[in-house]
């Protein structure tokens, strides 16, 4: 057996090793990728194009706001019902064919989820998005362009999201060691948290940006249903609450209302208040003071809901039964203390209810609460309905 045979293995390990050498060196674009890099059929060229991708156009923005109507006629929908293609073009439908021009759209309920795509890098790292209405900013344009005007509705001081994410400013139990929560099992942010308005304020900067043409504060009060013997608030304790809420209100003025171009165009703000703050004298432990809030907003728009007063009140046995006499009433009140205030009644804007809870409401009753609204000097109104169900026939015709 001569040396060859007896080698000739490790004669053909060398031969193939040196045949890798030659083509690394004598086609090295062919080498490298497709056998280095393992992606047949593709050039260099390609391959670093694949890794470094030219970044994307910023998209650019204008939104088309629009003026505040005259009379303000509107309705409320769900977040729930705007990501819902059908169910809110049927009210889109609504409003195109009456008398109403305005719409109120939720950006933040009581869950604390923001419902619309985020691109303020400052909110989206709290992580309270939660994206309902995909198209949320392209729904506000097409509303626009049928001359509607869009409301976006903030849940304030409920928030069960950032309950969670910042337990150290929720309402507490007396001892303060849980979070508290009310009847329904909702759990609250300590209105007097300075740094929870700072993130309202930029959520409503952010809804701004995306077109809506006023931004509605609901829930800005301390809560009401619950074990009231049993909490504690860790930034509200020494405080009066109606000094607390005036110190929102106006924190909202200043951050808002007062960044306004000299023109005067710019967001318009408003707050939802209890339908009795226009007849209590008192805050009713909530801290809402009418007078309070005046000042501060664009529009006050109490929730004069005849449903909600309660029995006795003002003789009436059975409140919701009497819609014209319990909203002509609130409101009258309300007009009164605004001039006594020095403030244009017209700042004065109710919710009105196109539902049911005792009685069943038709367009009789609707038009009835309307009808008040008018006779007491106002001219504006928006319906609430929590399945977002309206009645037609209580809207005159388009």
């Amino acid at each position: 057996m001569n040396f060859f045979t007896q080698h000739k293995s490790i004669l053909a390990l060398c031969v193939g090793l040196l045949c890798c050498v030659l083509a690394f060196f004598i086609f090295p674009k062919v080498f490298r990728s497709h056998y280095i890099l393992g992606i047949p059929n593709k050039s260099l060229a390609s391959v670093d194009t694949a890794v470094k991708p030219t970044p994307a156009p910023v998209e650019s923005f204008t939104p088309s706001y629009i003026q505040t109507p005259a009379q303000v006629k509107g309705l409320y929908i769900t977040s729930w019902t705007a990501s819902t293609p059908s169910l809110r073009n049927n009210l889109v439908n609504l409003i195109d064919t009456t008398e109403l021009n305005t719409v109120v759209i939720d950006v933040k309920d009581y869950t604390g989820k923001i419902v619309f795509p985020v691109s303020d890098p400052v909110l989206r790292a709290y992580g309270s998005e939660e994206v309902r209405v995909k198209d949320m900013r392209d729904f506000v344009e097409s509303l626009h362009k049928k001359g509607i005007y869009v409301i976006a509705r903030i849940a304030v001081f409920q928030d069960a999201y950032f309950v969670k994410y910042r337990p150290d400013l929720a309402v507490k139990n007396k001892a303060g060691t849980a979070v508290w929560k009310d009847r329904k099992g909702i759990s609250w942010i300590d209105p007097g948290s300075q740094e929870y308005w700072d993130y309202i304020v930029l959520l409503a900067q952010q809804t701004r940006d995306i077109g809506f043409d006023e931004i509605n504060f609901d829930y800005i009060r301390f809560p009401s249903d619950g074990n009231m013997q049993d909490i504690s608030y860790p930034y509200s304790s020494t405080t009066p609450k109606t000094q607390v809420m005036k110190n929102f209100f106006s924190y909202l003025h200043d951050k808002l209302i007062s960044q306004r171009t000299v023109s005067g165009d710019g967001v318009k703000i408003s707050a939802d208040l209890f339908g009795m703050v226009t007849t209590a004298q008192d805050d009713m432990g909530i801290g809402q003071l009418l007078e309070n809030a005046l000042p501060y907003f664009d529009y006050i728009m109490p929730m004069v809901y005849p449903s909600h007063y309660p029995p006795t009140f003002q003789g009436y046995k059975n409140p919701e039964a009497y819609p014209y006499e319990v909203v002509k009433f609130a409101m009258q009140s309300g007009v009164n203390r605004a001039k006594t205030a020095s403030t244009t009644p017209l700042k004065l804007r109710p919710w009105l209810q196109d539902f049911g809870l005792k009685q069943t409401y038709g367009s009789a009753e609707v038009r009835a609460q309307i009808k008040a609204t008018y006779d007491v000097g106002l001219d504006s109104w928006i319906l609430w309905s929590a399945s977002n169900k309206y009645t037609r026939g209580a809207l005159d015709s388009q």
